[in-house]
């Protein structure tokens, strides 16, 4: 018998084999890094166990915002989606990589990606 999906983030719990790789930082939340099937940066969001169990339970990108004190599931209220492929750790287990595929925009400001507007650096 497989075991339900969860209804909401909250309610998702990690698996012990998974939590005890991810390092968390002193206020419980990883950063995550969302890239696109071709390798394009998104965005970048936080995560608290419950978010990182209930992306992988639902493949629904899920984060917590730091701001609003809440969980965000990609798409809830914009329809902008997040399908995600792929969740992977990086070798400190202290940021966690999404591959996804995005349906309209990633960033909160109506762009496809939240790295398009500031160049600091660049070859001319």
């Amino acid at each position: 018998m497989s075991e339900s999906q969860p209804q909401r983030p909250e309610d998702a719990e990690l698996a012990p084999e998974i939590l005890h790789r991810v390092r968390f930082n002193d206020q419980g939340l990883v950063p995550a890094v969302v890239q696109s099937l071709d390798g394009e940066v998104l965005m970048m969001a936080w995560m608290d166990e419950h978010a990182l169990a209930y992306t992988l339970a639902t493949r629904k990108g899920t984060y917590f915002s730091r701001s609003r004190n809440q969980y965000w599931v990609k798409g809830e209220t914009s329809g902008h989606t997040q399908f995600v492929h792929e969740v992977r750790l990086d070798c400190d287990g202290d940021t966690v990589l999404l591959k996804i595929t995005q349906i309209g925009a990633a960033c909160h400001t109506g762009t496809r990606t939240c790295f398009d507007s500031d160049l600091i650096l660049g070859d001319e």
